[in-house]
C-alpha cells in the first residue's frame, strides 16, 4: 500500500535537511503515542533509527535502516526501511522515501511511503497512518519558516 504526502515549507532543501535531527523526529511524534528515541544516527545511508512506542498496555520497538540517500541541486532525498521483527505488530515491511524537493524559494518536504500490513490489514491501516503523517505539516511548516519570522514571533 502506498501513502503520500507534501508539505511545502518556506526554506532551502539544504537547511530543511540540516534540521532532519533528533529534536525534529521527536517533535514529529502524534499524540497518544509514548515514543522513547533509542538511537539516531543521522539521515545518510547506514544510519539507524531505533525506537520503542508506548501504547499504554504494551510497547513495541521499532528499527529502521536509512537504504539510500541522494543530493542534486533540486532534491535532497533518503529512505529508510525496516522488514521483520522490529517492527509495530501492525506493520510487517516499511518503506519511507524522504524527498526534499527544491521549489520556487522553498522546498515540497514529500513523505512517500510504501507500507504492508500483517492479514490484509493495509486499506485498515491506512487512515491511521494518514493521520499520523498530517500530524506533521504543521510541525514541518513551524519548524522550517524563514529564519526573518522566526525572529517576529
Amino acid at each position: 500500500m502506498r501513502l503520500t504526502l507534501k508539505t511545502y515549507v518556506e526554506e532551502s532543501p539544504e537547511t530543511v535537511f540540516e534540521g532532519f535531527n533528533q529534536e525534529l523526529f521527536i517533535k514529529l511524534k502524534p499524540p497518544g503515542i509514548g515514543l522513547k528515541l533509542l538511537q539516531f544516527d543521522g539521515c545518510e545511508k547506514g544510519s539507524v533509527v531505533a525506537l520503542e512506542l508506548n501504547f499504554g498496555l504494551f510497547k513495541q520497538r521499532w528499527t529502521s535502516f536509512v537504504t539510500d540517500f541522494g543530493k542534486s541541486e533540486e532534491e535532497i532525498f533518503f529512505v529508510d526501511e525496516s522488514e521483520g521483527k522490529d517492527l509495530p505488530f501492525f506493520l510487517k515491511k516499511w518503506k519511507h522515501h524522504h524527498r526534499l524537493v527544491k521549489e520556487g524559494e522553498g522546498t515540497l518536504i514529500i513523505d512517500d511511503i510504501e507500507y504492508q500490513s500483517p492479514f490484509g490489514m493495509n486499506f485498515l491501516m491506512y487512515p491511521a497512518l494518514w493521520m499520523q503523517f498530517a500530524w506533521r505539516k504543521p510541525v514541518y511548516r513551524k519548524s522550517f519558516r524563514r529564519k526573518q519570522e522566526k525572529q517576529r514571533v
